[in-house]
């Protein structure tokens, strides 16, 4: 079956204007060009579009689907399948916040009690889903089961005021680290209070604290590009300063 650019739009959910922009930018070409001008699309389209929307809905940027959906790798089933994981894995966090929901309108109504501590569980509970996704597998083979187990399990005892502590801690250490590297010196005073700032941090998750375990996780922000890209993001080559001023702070750099 053939649409138009309103009837696909229409099917899709989605406005014919994207439909148009994502043929300019070369994400989703029509099948063809009709005698009167009109772009048609064909199950191939359609099917395309559903893998872009599914994209989209994971939060995909359209620079980063185009280049996925470009590659000569790409395969749809695979993509689906991949698709299918990461919903369940946000329908799980949103089941989570859904239960919390609940729980706090029973305690608004008096139907039962709630502590302080249970008001933050389902968001908590986000932050490690999300930090397994993503970490999961490097954290566990460098320092295990047990210690990734009672780390995790310290962050979900966490008070709210702990919470927010540690939030405001983290904004702490970007902040020092980024006017700690105008310097350049990352022995110099801030980056040395930038790299015991970050202890602390660590110190909240971590059910004991090591220098060697430090110097360790510092190395692998420059080890691991993920870990790099976020401290880069904010400025290009800031994963390296931090190491390198967690190894003078842990006293690992000899």
């Amino acid at each position: 079956m053939e649409y138009t650019v309103q009837k696909l739009g229409k099917m899709a959910g989605i406005s014919t204007r994207t439909l148009r922009y994502y043929d300019e930018i070369g994400i989703l070409k029509p099948a063809r060009i009709n005698s009167s001008g009109y772009r048609i699309y064909g199950q191939s389209e359609v099917d395309r579009l559903q893998q872009i929307l599914f994209y989209r809905e994971l939060g995909v940027s359209l620079d980063s689907i185009k280049d996925i959906m470009s590659s000569p790798s790409f395969d749809s089933l695979a993509a689906l399948k991949e698709h299918r994981e990461k919903l369940l894995e946000k329908r799980k966090q949103l089941d989570a916040l859904i239960a919390n929901v609940e729980k706090t309108i029973a305690a608004s109504e008096g139907r039962i009690i709630m502590s302080d501590m249970e008001k933050f569980e389902g968001f908590k509970q986000k932050l490690l889903d999300e930090n397994e996704k993503k970490y999961g597998k490097e954290i566990r083979e460098k320092y295990g089961e047990e210690q990734v187990a009672k780390s995790y399990e310290k962050f979900k005892n966490m008070t709210q005021e702990q919470y927010e502590e540690v939030q405001k801690l983290g904004e702490d250490v970007m902040t020092t680290l980024k006017e700690a590297f105008k310097t350049g010196d990352p022995a110099g005073e801030l980056a040395q209070k930038a790299a015991d700032l970050h202890r602390q941090w660590l110190c909240y998750f971590w059910p004991n604290y090591t220098k060697e375990a430090h110097a360790g996780v510092a190395q692998m922000y420059v080890d691991d590009e993920r870990f790099t890209q976020y401290y880069d993001k904010e400025q290009p080559g800031l994963a390296k300063f931090l190491r390198d001023a967690v190894l003078i702070y842990t006293g690992m750099n000899k």
